[in-house]
């Protein structure tokens, strides 16, 4: 049973150890979610943290500290990766550290003898390589080791190690299957041959997970050995340590004395663990205390692994209660170091962890809630900014007809008054041509200059007189209806542009334009300036008959004064005797005149026309020379007071009339164009006043976009927040589970 028992030793199917192995690899990988967590949150909090749409959602201190978390726990992952279990043995020279050593390797791989055969710290760990090779502290060069008896001459040659350097023995962990599981173990010298025992603490013994301090069993516990566990224990909160009492082989010699030698030093090395160093309770402290003898292991075990009895060899009594014991060191020691190894190397780093997911879960709430209130605040302002702008387009749409109507009337206002001004000014136009003064002649030269002039006069004097009658009165006008436009409109716009809206639309004074354009409108004037006999025949049918019915009556009678011409003759013409032309007589010629006047006049000319005849026949020639005498008398002096300037009169007064005519035909026109103007200025500057509200209706639907914008960023750092916050739940849930596990006492 015995042999059974110790080939499943050997196998390791069933090691302690192997609790450590699944640990390490559980909280390596937790740690690598960990960290990938950590970068994720860090970039996503500094991308946050540059939006500029996103200010004050996260922070550089928010971001620092997630970037600090993310370099230590690539550390610590690092620092996970090279961890192993340390167990370090000390005791007195020639106690039988590498023995004990060699003896749980199964294998002579530390330098074992008499005398002082270790003078430096030495480091057992396995490689994956089939050879074994040692590496000295401070050289990266492997070093061969072909034999194991090799190892301890080469460290004697090396006279430059002291007993504080460290050399590494890598040894195939195929060849022993304790190293095949993270385990390290540290043989030491003597605690008796130095006096750097601080040094030796702190270099080698602050990351041990297990002490063992191998004592001589032919001897009492030593000072210089619990000196150097005092020290220890002043460094290390309650360490893991084993008591084993070797050479107890020697112990079969005096049989009689075993049970009291044995006794001394449990009762002795309990006390120095309980009451002395109090890192176990006294019920657990014999459980810590082993006598054995690890030259009589190691021995065994060689001896068996080539094939021959364990039991060869001279052997002291009771061999394999001492083996039984051994073996139950190492599976208590294996048990011890597996634990202790996963509290001591995991358990600061799982509540590191545990520490960095609540912070980093604080900062993804926080960073959660500051995009929530954000997002409810830009909402708000959202439905503002929508509501502004529903109210600016209806407003707008109910001011452009009310404006409409407002520009309409004071356009039929400005037409009015300037159709009746103009007509006013156009019964005052002789007074205007009146007052014109210039050199006048009736040569054409000289009468074509005086026409200019004198339309120039009549345009510049009728736009002065229309200017003053209606300029003044149409600007205050129009400013009051630009002045009520602005005022009507000031409230749909932003406060910026309200208060500087006098400065991007001023209310500058209107000039109106008459623009009467008389040089083209009287351009076919033509005048009469020739001397007219106020009583001759063309004078008095105008003066009865007016001009329209004179110029017919004198038509009709040139054409009755026609007399026709004989027509030629020709050889073909037979030659005859002509009838007489009738003669014209005086009185057949005023007859047809009388009729030719009877046909475009009034009864009661005709009738005058006859008395005249009649008259004619009864008073005779006397009276008639009387008459011509006076007729011609009255003749030579109109004719003599024919003057220029009495041509010059002539002129204004055809002009006058002329000019009467023309400007009224205009009156509507003129108004209308005043009018349009008017209307234009007003349209003008509501278009202008429009396109400030049309700026303000961007403004309002670029604000409601980039607020659009902004809320759907809101929502997409809430959204990613909370799935970090979820995956740190879920971490601190895999942290916790492993807590249970691997660092809460088993029930």
């Amino acid at each position: 049973m015995r042999v059974v028992k110790e080939v499943t030793m050997d196998q390791g199917d069933f090691s302690p150890l192997k609790h450590f192995v699944v640990a390490k690899k559980k909280i390596s990988t937790v740690f690598e979610k960990l960290l990938e967590y950590v970068r994720e949150g860090s970039a996503f909090v500094e991308d946050t943290c540059r939006n500029e749409d996103l200010a004050q959602i996260a922070n550089e201190d928010q971001l620092a500290q997630m970037q600090a978390y993310a370099g230590k726990l690539a550390v610590i992952k690092d620092v996970l990766a090279r961890r192993h279990m340390k167990v370090a043995f000390f005791g007195r020279t020639s106690n039988g550290k590498s023995t004990v050593i060699n003896a749980m390797l199964r294998d002579r791989v530390l330098p074992s003898g008499i005398g002082h055969t270790t003078n430096c710290f030495l480091s057992v760990e396995g490689t994956d390589e089939d050879k074994a090779y040692l590496m000295t502290e401070g050289s990266e060069e492997e070093k061969s080791v072909k034999t194991v008896n090799q190892l301890a001459h080469a460290l004697h040659m090396d006279e430059s190690l002291d007993a504080g350097c460290l050399v590494k023995v890598f040894w195939p962990k195929a060849k022993c299957a304790l190293l095949r599981d993270d385990l390290v173990l540290m043989d030491s010298p003597g605690t008796d041959v130095t006096t750097q025992l601080d040094s030796w603490i702190d270099k080698f013994c602050l990351d041990a997970d297990v002490f063992v301090l191998v004592a001589n069993s032919e001897s009492t516990l030593m000072n210089t050995e619990k000196h150097f566990f005092h020290k220890v224990n002043e460094r290390l909160s309650k360490p893991n340590i084993f008591i084993l009492n070797n050479r107890w082989d020697a112990s079969a010699s005096e049989p009689e004395y075993m049970e009291d030698v044995r006794k001394q030093h449990t009762d002795r090395c309990v006390n120095f663990l309980v009451e002395e160093l109090k890192v176990v309770d006294r019920a657990q402290a014999p459980n810590r205390i082993f006598f054995v003898s690890a030259k009589e292991v190691v021995n065994s075990r060689m001896q068996r692994a080539q094939g021959m009895p364990e039991t060869g060899g001279a052997l002291a009594e009771g061999f394999h209660e001492r083996l039984k014991e051994f073996q139950s060191f190492e599976r208590t020691f294996e048990e011890c170091i597996s634990q202790s190894a996963v509290k001591t190397k995991f358990e600061q780093h799982t509540i590191r962890a545990k520490q960095i997911t609540e912070t980093v879960k604080a900062i993804m709430d926080s960073i959660n809630i500051a995009a929530a209130e954000k997002r409810v605040l830009s909402l708000e302002d959202r439905e503002y900014q929508m509501d502004r702008l529903d109210f600016v387009r209806n407003q707008l749409n109910l001011l452009t007809e009310d404006i409409k109507k407002r520009i309409k009337a004071v356009t039929e206002q400005v037409e009015a008054k300037v159709s009746n001004a103009m007509a006013e000014e156009i019964c005052r136009l002789s007074v205007l041509i009146d007052g014109f003064q210039s050199d006048f002649h009736p040569s054409p030269h000289v009468l074509k200059l005086y026409k200019s002039e004198l339309l120039r006069h009549i345009e510049e004097g009728m736009g002065k007189n229309l200017a003053f009658r209606c300029s003044n009165g149409i600007n205050a006008t129009l400013q009051s209806s630009q002045k009520d436009m602005i005022d009507t409109v000031q409230p749909l716009l932003p406060p910026a542009v309200q208060s500087q809206l006098h400065l991007l639309i001023p209310c500058r004074k209107f000039d109106l334009s008459y623009d009467l354009n008389c040089a083209t409108l009287c351009s076919d004037f033509q005048e009469n300036i020739e001397f007219q006999f106020s009583l001759g025949w063309t004078a008095l049918v105008n003066r009865f008959l007016g001009p329209a019915n004179a110029k017919r009556a004198l038509m009709l009678m040139d054409k009755n004064l026609q007399i026709p011409h004989p027509l030629p003759t020709t050889p073909t013409t037979p030659v005859g005797p002509h009838p007489q032309e009738p003669v014209v007589s005086q009185e057949e010629l005023m007859l047809s005149m009388a009729n030719g006047l009877a046909s475009l006049t009034s009864r009661t000319s005709m009738s005058m026309v006859v008395v005249g005849g009649v008259v004619w026949r009864t008073v005779g020639w006397r009276l008639i020379a009387l008459s011509m005498s006076l007729y011609g008398l009255l003749y030579l002096y109109e004719k003599l007071t024919w003057t220029t300037k009495a041509k010059e009169r002539a002129f204004k007064r055809q002009f006058v009339d002329y000019a009467t005519e023309k400007l009224q035909m205009i009156v509507s026109f003129t108004s209308a164009n005043c009018s349009h103007q008017v209307q234009q200025e007003m349209a003008t500057t509501f278009a202008r006043l429009c396109q400030q509200v049309d700026l303000t209706q961007r403004e309002l639907e670029g604000e409601i976009s980039r607020l659009t914008t902004k809320i759907q960023q809101m929502e997409a750092v809430q959204s990613h927040s909370k799935a970090l916050r979820h995956k740190a739940t879920e971490l601190e849930a895999e942290l916790e589970s492993f807590t249970a596990q691997y660092l809460q006492p088993q029930q």
